[in-house]
C-alpha cells in the first residue's frame, strides 16, 4: 500500500458520485496529483481565508500547477459576519473576470464559513461547478467539510439559503492544525467526540484515555482518531445524502439545545462546538431522565468532554428562552422535535414523545 493510499480515510458514495477524503500529514503537497485521479480538468480557482498564513496557501498552489492545473487564487476575510450573498457577489465577479467555464474546479481553503460560502458559490456558478473542500479547522474536517451541505446566511437567520453541492475531493492536511488556536480545536474535538457518543464505543474509548495525545496531535493516533471520525460521517452521507432517513439526523446530536444557545447569545459568546458540548449534556439529561441511559454514562461524556477543555453548563441564561428557541429546530417535523439522544456508549436513537417537563429539567440542568 502506497504513503498516499495509506491516507485515505473513505470514499463518500453520493447521487452525484463518489468522493475520496485523504487525511494525514503533509497531504496538502498531493493536492493537484490527488485531483488529477478524480478525473477532473480545466483550470483552478482556489479560495482562501485570508488568515490562512502565507505558506500553506503557496502550498496548495503549487501543488494545483503540479498537477497539471492552472491556477488563480483569491484570497477574502471570511467569517460568520459575512458570510452572505455580498460575499458570494465578490466571487462571483472574480470567477466572472478571469471567465471561469463549467469545466474548471473551485478550491476552497479554510475553516467551515469557508467551505460553506465558497461551496454555495460553485454551486450556484453556471448552474453548478466542480468543487474541492481543503479544510484547515478541525470541525470542518470532522463535520461541515463532508456531505455536499453549503449555504450562506440572512440577516433573517444562517443559512437560509444553499445548496447540496457534492465535492469531488477532500484535503486534510494534519499540519495546518498546528497553528489552530486551542479553544478552536477543542470545538472540533466536540463534533469528533459526538461521533464516538452516536455510533462508536471504540472510538470513544480512544477520546477518552488518550485526551492528551489527541489534543497536542503527538504521533499517529489522533491522526487515526480524525481518520475514523471522518469515515463515520462519510458512512452516514452515503446511507442518507439529504438527510431524509434517521440516520443522517443522528449527527445533530447536542445541536437542538446547542443551536438555541448560539441563538439566545447571539451566536457571540460560545464556539459551535462549544454550545454543540452543552447541548450534548442537556440531551444526555433528557435519555437519563426518560431511562434510556444510566447517571453513569452521562458522567462519562461530562468528563471526556471537559479533558477536552469544553464547557458543559452555560451561566446567566434562561431556559425558557432556550426552550423556545429549540421550537425552530431544523429537525422538527409538524412543530414537534426529534430529539436525538443515546441508548449507549456509541448508540443513539431519535424520539419525538419528551414531556416539556423533562426537557425543562434537562436544560436548567445545563444552566449553572
Amino acid at each position: 500500500m502506497s504513503n498516499q493510499d495509506h491516507n485515505l480515510s473513505t470514499v463518500v458514495n453520493t447521487s452525484m458520485g463518489s468522493y475520496p477524503v485523504i487525511v494525514g500529514r503533509g497531504v496538502i503537497d498531493n493536492l493537484g496529483v490527488e485531483l488529477r485521479k478524480t478525473g477532473q480538468r480545466g483550470r483552478a480557482f482556489l479560495i482562501a481565508d485570508e488568515v490562512m498564513f502565507a505558506n500553506p496557501v503557496r502550498r496548495a498552489h503549487e501543488a494545483l500547477e503540479r498537477g497539471g492545473f492552472k491556477t488563480d487564487v483569491l484570497a477574502l476575510e471570511l467569517g460568520e459576519f459575512n458570510k452572505n450573498l455580498d460575499t458570494v457577489n465578490t466571487v462571483y465577479k472574480w470567477l466572472a473576470e478571469l471567465h471561469a467555464e463549467r469545466n474548471d474546479i473551485v478550491v476552497a481553503m479554510g475553516g467551515g464559513v469557508t467551505g460553506d460560502l465558497v461551496g454555495y458559490a460553485a454551486a450556484t456558478w453556471l448552474r453548478g461547478v466542480a468543487v474541492v473542500h481543503v479544510p484547515t479547522s478541525l470541525a470542518a474536517m470532522v463535520d461541515s467539510s463532508i456531505g455536499g451541505k453549503t449555504g450562506v446566511n440572512m440577516p433573517n437567520g444562517k443559512n437560509l439559503l444553499g445548496a447540496f453541492h457534492q465535492p469531488k475531493l477532500i484535503v486534510q492536511d494534519i499540519e495546518h492544525l498546528k497553528t489552530l488556536p486551542a479553544r478552536e480545536m477543542s470545538a472540533g474535538w466536540a463534533e469528533a467526540i459526538k461521533h464516538g457518543l452516536i455510533l462508536d464505543s471504540n472510538l470513544l474509548d480512544k477520546f477518552e484515555s488518550m485526551a492528551q495525545q489527541m489534543k497536542t496531535l503527538d504521533g499517529d493516533e489522533p491522526i487515526k482518531a480524525i481518520r475514523r471520525s471522518v469515515a463515520i460521517k462519510g458512512q452516514i452521507v452515503s446511507s442518507d445524502e439529504f438527510e431524509t432517513g434517521d440516520q443522517r439526523v443522528l449527527l445533530n446530536y447536542g445541536h437542538t439545545v446547542g443551536h438555541a444557545i448560539e441563538t439566545v447569545t447571539g451566536y457571540e459568546t460560545f464556539l459551535h462546538g462549544e454550545a454543540v458540548a452543552i447541548g450534548m449534556m442537556a440531551a444526555a439529561g433528557i435519555a437519563q431522565r426518560i431511562g434510556l441511559i444510566n447517571s453513569e454514562l452521562v458522567d462519562r461524556q461530562k468528563s471526556i468532554l471537559e479533558s477536552y477543555n469544553l464547557p458543559t453548563t452555560a451561566t446567566n441564561l434562561n431556559a425558557d428562552a432556550i426552550i423556545s428557541a429549540t421550537k425552530s429546530d431544523k429537525k422538527s417535523r409538524g412543530g414537534t422535535i426529534r430529539w436525538v439522544l443515546l441508548e449507549g456508549p456509541g448508540k443513539a436513537t431519535t424520539r419525538k414523545d419528551i414531556p416539556d417537563d423533562v426537557v425543562l429539567d434537562s436544560v436548567q440542568s445545563i444552566l449553572s
